[in-house]
């Protein structure tokens, strides 16, 4: 099947940007193949040490006939996405046992929850623990006696750090097994309407701890469309889950037969058999356009722009913003999951889910139907629904047309007829916007800015009432070399107020906002980010600036700011604290957003 023009024009281009990464990436997974993975080579008391606690499986291992599963678990039980893994593993050891293998947990990686962290200290590690996830990855695969691997993770830095291990790892298989979103709570547009009565003063503490413990409630992700279920989004999108997998509830048996089926599957695609997919094979060019479509039909989290590039760069692709704005304008929107609509992931599930929304990209010539996934050859799988019926797992073919047409809808008449990110460019630097929430009549301000260095400064600005007109708040020295990029999701009911008093307002920050952002205009991972000497650090208040999501504008009115003296603010309070000591190497050896915000020269 042929696809869109200028989707495969931008796949080229990635190609041609990519190929001495790409070649070389490739040449190094080929010989990671011949060297490896057989566990013969090792010595006797290597093997030894590694089959040591392995009982009634060390003898399997001893042979090394049958395939023997590295798994990578990021659980713990407090991330309430993670909590489910905790009996994943056995899940996982039961199935391979059951077709001759073995499995063992090669690492456990670490996973922070920017819920737990937002407008915390700790936010300032969160964008950083990714690398580090890989980092803790790679230290468990590096014990080289696996055939395959299984990835258990879910939310925000988690997905992509384990993606970069995977990628590193790529002569191995990876399957990715998800713990699925927690049963639907108190509706999210009521939860977001009780967090801006509180910011007003309206409502008092105990009703917002009331409204967030129904909206967060048990086991699972968190239902909205944020960074988490994003990453859930393209791991499908991708090839690296199994079809319809993503948001299945926990605890329920048709999740654990999935867990144990992505089990029998990561060994039945190792080189020891017929089948073998790794993930080098998986992750080209073209999954990661896939991805990118994923991403704008679906109105996806913004951090993705950051981490896609990241992602990418591990499997020697190197993917530019620009790709991401020319797939956006001629994708369209097809789902509306909050913040972008109503509904949560469950509705949206339940409406067709990700099944339908492929299958319609797909037969919009869309998506790349070729690619190499963990199941096979092309994406039609993925249109198909995970069944279980009389205790045994299959797929079947999915609904051809949506059950709530307000959740998903068609490529002939949907949503908006472009995607739901737009790129941002002029003499201020380079930005991106997430608009598929915003309203049309706020794509476009330009008026007076006010700067700050930090959230706590802005909210206390708008508590002494001082926003009274209209107004684009800049956030500035919030980037990966500055305090490592936090997200600045505190902002978000201070400036939804000021938009529902009829003000215009818009951000201008080199920091990133929630995965959950919608209403509000935020132009994002401004880069160069201002301890760079970007343009922003050259700011002041009162400056007209016009930030403009239609055009792709990112602008100040006079150009004769920039024969000021930049003053960099004290930033010493942030190289300590909450173990940010510990980080002092990542945030002096971070890239720029533009190339994923990562330490690792890649």
């Amino acid at each position: 099947m042929s696809i869109h023009p200028i989707l495969q024009s931008v796949t080229s281009k990635v190609q041609k940007r990519s190929e001495l990464l790409r070649t070389g990436y490739l040449d190094r997974m080929e010989r990671a193949r011949k060297d490896g993975p057989k566990r013969a080579h090792l010595t006797c008391g290597n093997q030894a040490h590694a089959y040591a606690p392995m009982g009634d499986d060390q003898d399997r291992l001893i042979e090394g006939q049958t395939g023997n599963i590295g798994i990578i678990t990021a659980y713990n039980d407090m991330l309430s996405a993670h909590q489910p893994f905790k009996e994943y593993p056995e899940l996982i050891k039961d199935a391979a046992r059951a077709v001759g293998g073995t499995a063992q947990v090669a690492a456990g990686v670490p996973a922070m929850c920017d819920g737990i962290t937002q407008g915390q200290v700790g936010m300032e590690l969160s964008l950083f623990s990714r690398d580090a996830i890989a980092m803790s990855a790679a230290i468990g695969l590096a014990h080289n006696v696996f055939d395959s691997t299984v990835y258990l993770g879910v939310c925000d830095k988690i997905v992509p750090g384990l993606v970069i291990a995977a990628a590193t790892f790529g002569h191995l298989p990876a399957v990715f097994l998800p713990a699925g979103p927690m049963s639907t709570g108190l509706a999210n547009d009521e939860k977001a309407k009780v967090r801006q009565d509180f910011a007003e003063g309206k409502v008092d503490r105990s009703a917002l701890m009331a409204s967030e413990m129904a909206s967060y409630h048990g086991p699972g992700t968190c239902t909205f469309y944020g960074t988490a279920n994003t990453n859930q989004m393209l791991m499908e999108f991708m090839g690296l889950h199994l079809p319809g997998s993503s948001f299945v509830n926990p605890s329920t048996p048709l999740r654990d037969a999935l867990t144990q089926f992505g089990a029998r599957q990561a060994l039945a695609i190792s080189d020891l058999g017929s089948q073998y997919s790794p993930v080098a094979q998986i992750l080209d060019a073209r999954a990661y356009i896939n991805g990118i479509v994923g991403l704008m039909a679906t109105g996806g989290s913004t951090n993705l722009l950051i981490h896609l590039l990241a992602m990418a760069r591990a499997s020697g692709i190197v993917l530019d913003w620009s790709d991401f704005a020319e797939i956006s304008q001629v994708v369209p929107l097809l789902a509306r999951v909050y913040p972008n609509g109503l509904a949560d992931v469950n509705h949206f599930h339940a409406a067709g889910g990700l099944g339908l929304v492929i299958s319609e990209l797909l037969n919009a010539k869309l998506l790349h139907d070729d690619t190499q996934t963990i199941v096979g050859k092309g994406l039609n799988e993925y249109t198909k629904d995970p069944k279980l019926v009389d205790g045994e797992l299959g797929w079947v073919t999915g609904v051809s047309e949506s059950l709530n047409s307000k959740i998903i809808a068609t490529t002939t008449t949907p949503f908006q007829a472009s995607g739901g990110l737009s790129n941002l460019k002029g003499n201020l630097g380079s930005a991106v916007m997430k608009v598929s929430a915003v309203a049309e009549d706020r794509r476009i301000i330009k008026a007076p800015i006010r700067v700050f260095h930090d959230q706590k400064s802005v909210l206390d600005a708008f508590r002494a009432e001082e926003f009274k007109s209209d107004v684009i708040v800049v956030v500035r020295y919030q980037g990966p070399r500055s305090n490592g990029m936090p997200e600045l999701h505190n902002l978000t009911p201070c400036l939804a107020v000021l938009q529902r008093r009829g003000i215009k307002v818009a951000l201008v920050t080199d920091g990133r906002m929630s995965g959950a952002s919608g209403k509000v205009p935020a132009a994002i991972h401004v880069v160069p980010e201002a301890l760079d000497n970007g343009p922003i650090a050259y700011l002041r208040d009162g400056d007209i600036v016009t930030v403009d999501a239609v055009l792709g504008i990112l602008a100040v009115e006079d150009d004769t700011i920039f024969e000021r003296k930049i003053e960099h603010p004290d930033l010493s309070s942030n190289n300590i604290g909450l173990g940010r000591e510990l980080f002092d190497m990542f945030r002096k050896n971070a890239g720029p957003a533009e190339t994923g915000a990562s330490v690792f020269n890649l």
